[in-house]
């Protein structure tokens, strides 16, 4: 999914009207936000936090000094590591990785639900829809070996 239809998404998660308007940048395709105040902001995480304060939803950022740093973990970690790979291999040691650090946990963070959650989803959403399409030809007996990302 394109940086700029995830923030689309995200707006409307949020539920502030329609009407930013996204461009991108680079060879990567960095999605920059023109803001009325200011200067244009770069990078999805930086305007997907700007969003956020936008809707007064500051507690998607975390709630504590130490839910705050893992929620900036969790989007640099989206950012470097999912947006980074496209081959099997790497996604394939994205899914392991994130399988076992929620073994025991709800959400990234805890238990509380973040904006971490909100972009690694929408990051992995091609991907695990890509593995489900593989698994649904496969017998019943094939199981999907990351059962703590469902």
């Amino acid at each position: 999914m394109a940086a700029a239809a995830e923030l689309t998404l995200l707006e409307k998660s949020l539920g502030l009207s329609k009407g930013n308007k996204y461009s991108a940048q680079g060879e990567r395709q960095i999605p920059v936000l023109q803001t009325n105040n200011g200067p244009s902001l770069t990078g999805l995480t930086t305007i997907a936090a700007h969003l956020v304060k936008q809707a007064n939803k500051e507690y998607l950022l975390g709630s504590t000094a130490e839910e705050k740093a893992v929620v900036q973990q969790w989007l640099e970690y989206r950012v470097t590591r999912v947006d980074g790979h496209s081959s099997k291999d790497g996604i394939h040691t994205v899914l392991k990785d994130l399988n076992s650090y929620l073994e025991d946990k709800v959400y990234l963070t805890g238990y509380n639900f973040t904006l971490a959650d909100i972009l690694l989803y929408y990051g992995l959403h091609r991907f695990i829809v890509s593995i489900q399409i593989v698994i649904g030809s496969f017998s019943a007996v094939f199981r999907m070996p990351f059962s703590h990302l469902s």
